[in-house]
């Protein structure tokens, strides 16, 4: 539940005129709380006299607004998602844990449906040369599920397994990333909002990013690649390549005329 310090709360219904489940009501000068809600945090985030807390939550991780730190400015913003590429070529170096922690962090405060925060965020880094093995395993017996379930899929992943097999340094599924991250959700939003901030925070690193659809099939018929993971039966919403670019890219990339409709 939502506390609210009754010394502290002056009254001024900042919280109860921005609460989403109107489950907070001011009465005789003071906050009170009348039902669970979803927790979102929106009254933390405007009491102007830090009245009011969630202690489920770690409240230390609470951050005071300073306008010098929050604001983005738009045009940066709009160059930063012009310029991001989809990175196929990394640096062996593994990122570090405190940058990954930030990056991770982009997801863990991503929107979710009614508050749920219900994604997982699986991120494989010194396992890698372990799971990119298994992978590599299990690959013989999705293909062959895959050409009866959906023959493309199959046939595209024959080809990806022959490469490999001819020559180990060509894989067309995880490349030569240093790091792999899944995220699984109930959600597939959920999970895709979170991969959108992910991929910002992790530009903004200096660390590339690729979505990789191709391993979201992978993962989700196969039992052992599941298991190693440990994500269960939890649906996978999104997978991604992280790691240090070994490629630098001078401009954008032009695109087609925006398909926008005005009214």
């Amino acid at each position: 539940m939502v506390n609210i310090d009754q010394e502290l709360c002056i009254g001024c219904r900042a919280c109860e005129e921005d609460c989403v489940g109107d489950v907070i009501i001011v009465k005789d000068g003071k906050a009170e709380v009348t039902k669970r809600c979803i927790e979102c945090g929106h009254c933390v985030a405007l009491c102007p006299v830090c009245a009011v807390s969630i202690p489920e939550y770690d409240m230390d991780d609470v951050e005071e607004y300073h306008p010098g730190t929050f604001h983005v400015n738009p045009e940066n913003m709009l160059h930063a998602v012009k310029f991001r590429r989809s990175i196929r070529r990394y640096k062996p170096a593994k990122i570090e844990k405190d940058k990954a922690g930030r990056i991770l962090d982009a997801g863990r405060y991503s929107a979710t449906a009614k508050n749920q925060q219900g994604c997982t965020f699986t991120f494989v880094q010194d396992g890698m040369d372990e799971f990119r093995k298994l992978v590599w395993e299990v690959m013989p017996s999705i293909v062959e599920r895959l050409k009866k379930e959906a023959p493309l899929y199959g046939r595209v992943f024959g080809l990806f397994y022959s490469q490999w097999k001819a020559n180990p340094q060509k894989d067309k599924l995880l490349f030569n990333a240093p790091a792999f991250l899944v995220i699984t959700s109930d959600n597939q939003l959920d999970g895709g909002i979170a991969a959108a901030n992910i991929e910002n925070v992790a530009a903004a690193e200096g660390v590339g990013a690729l979505y990789n659809g191709y391993m979201m099939r992978i993962i989700s018929k196969s039992p052992e690649l599941k298991e190693w993971l440990g994500i269960g039966d939890k649906p996978v919403a999104c997978c991604m390549l992280l790691g240090y670019p070994a490629v630098t890219y001078l401009r954008t990339a032009p695109r087609k005329k925006g398909d926008i409709i005005w009214k």
